[in-house]
């Protein structure tokens, strides 16, 4: 694998079995996430959107190892990472951290902010006082707070304050990757640019890579160099970002930015004609995951499952309707 590469994922699946009860069935399982491949480089933010209950927040956790994967590869910077245990995994944590997407139940509301902010340090040594709180009150300035509130407790600040306590949390080992999980779909529209913005400066003074986490595209665009699009536990479309936007190819990735609303009321668009909901993820369809909702789907779409393939440069789709020029305008 290239050099440049920070984390590389390999098929990875991760496959959660159904709980018992009176309508379960027997050895049913849920594939949240079903054979995912991609590669993050050193320096990039790389985005990956889709509806909700996707694989979107499995996929990340599964990438700094909360969560054991049931199949396939993580590599960071060529080292496998898939099944360490959690002492030979420990010099990777610092290196991989996460932002949750829920600022108030990700802090603990019985720890002061200095404390949250440099749980992490624990897991490296044990910090003298003074090396935590110097640590904290440097973070804070960093991501917009003041050190005076080192001892003030969560429930003491806003939601966006809280995420940037938790920014903080994630800064304050200097890792390289950072998974961020929907770091501002819980925040109120004005707060969200304000986050999306620190979090462009603080990659930049980092010098960190992104992992960005998101149902909503044009979040997604203003931050990312590349984006996946995941649909029913697996990738449908990577391209960059610019190109991406201006030249999707698969019908869901058209769906998606159309459904982005625009703020000109003169500006008129053609939505995509979707129908029904996402299929079972205990009870996948055969064929294209999509053809259920697809408008083009054809009778191929509904035996054969499509595999991501490249059409230009880094653009790969996975769709029976490609012919390698963009079908979806």
């Amino acid at each position: 694998m290239p050099e440049s590469d920070l984390i590389t994922v390999k098929n990875l699946t991760k496959h959660f079995p159904l709980g018992g009860g009176l309508f379960a069935k027997p050895g049913a399982w849920v594939k949240a996430v079903n054979g995912v491949s991609f590669n993050v480089r050193k320096g990039e933010s790389f985005g990956i959107v889709g509806e909700s209950g996707c694989g979107k927040t499995t996929l990340g956790q599964m990438i700094v190892r909360l969560l054991e994967p049931t199949g396939g590869q993580i590599f960071f910077k060529g080292s496998d990472i898939t099944h360490l245990n959690r002492s030979m995994l420990r010099p990777f944590r610092q290196k991989l951290q996460i932002i949750f997407q829920d600022p108030y139940s990700s802090l603990d509301p019985r720890m002061t902010v200095v404390s949250i902010v440099t749980e992490p340090l624990f897991a490296q040594g044990k910090p003298s006082k003074d090396r935590r709180r110097q640590v904290a009150a440097d973070l804070m300035e960093k991501v917009g707070l003041r050190p005076d509130d080192l001892n003030k407790f969560p429930h003491e600040f806003s939601g966006g304050q809280r995420q940037r306590i938790g920014i903080a949390r994630a800064l304050c080992v200097r890792p390289e990757l950072i998974v961020a999980d929907e770091p501002v779909s819980a925040l109120d529209v004005s707060i969200q640019a304000q986050v999306i913005n620190l979090l462009g400066d603080l990659k930049e003074a980092f010098d960190l890579s992104y992992v960005f986490i998101s149902h909503d595209i044009s979040v997604v665009e203003h931050i990312t160099d590349r984006i996946a699009v995941m649909y029913l536990g697996a990738i449908v479309e990577i391209a960059p970002t610019g190109q991406f936007i201006s030249n999707r190819h698969h019908p869901y990735s058209a769906a998606l930015l159309e459904a982005i609303p625009q703020p000109d009321p003169h500006h008129r668009i053609r939505p995509v004609a979707m129908e029904g909901d996402v299929p079972n993820p205990i009870d996948p369809p055969p064929g294209c995951p999509f053809h259920p909702r697809c408008p083009h789907a054809f009778d191929r779409c509904r035996t054969d499952k499509p595999e991501l393939t490249h059409i230009i440069d880094e653009h790969a789709v996975a769709c029976w309707l490609n012919d390698g020029q963009g079908i979806i305008k």
